[in-house]
């Protein structure tokens, strides 16, 4: 399994749109995409379970994945992570 540690950059939080935004990048890949903060891990291609971590501005999180494209799958997600969700 491949991680990467962030920080939400994001000044409004992990709210509807960002997370909605990450889960259908997620999506996109064939691994297992699952994101954990406070020892708490959801799955990463579900928006609802995204906002259940209550993550806010400058929370460091961390993004797993685990499968064929894992490498690419995280990659993806941090440069959506560092760009505030702005595609």
């Amino acid at each position: 399994m491949a991680e990467v540690k962030k920080v939400l950059l994001n000044k409004e939080g992990l709210h509807a749109r960002p997370a909605g935004a990450l889960a259908k990048a997620a999506a996109g890949f064939k691994s297992k995409i699952e994101l954990q903060f406070n020892q708490k891990r959801v799955n990463a291609k579900s928006s609802l379970s995204l906002m259940t971590l209550g993550l806010s501005h400058n929370s460091e999180f961390t993004i797993l994945a685990d499968g064929e494209d894992s490498e690419q799958a995280l990659k993806t997600l941090a440069d959506l992570v560092d760009k505030e969700f702005k595609i």
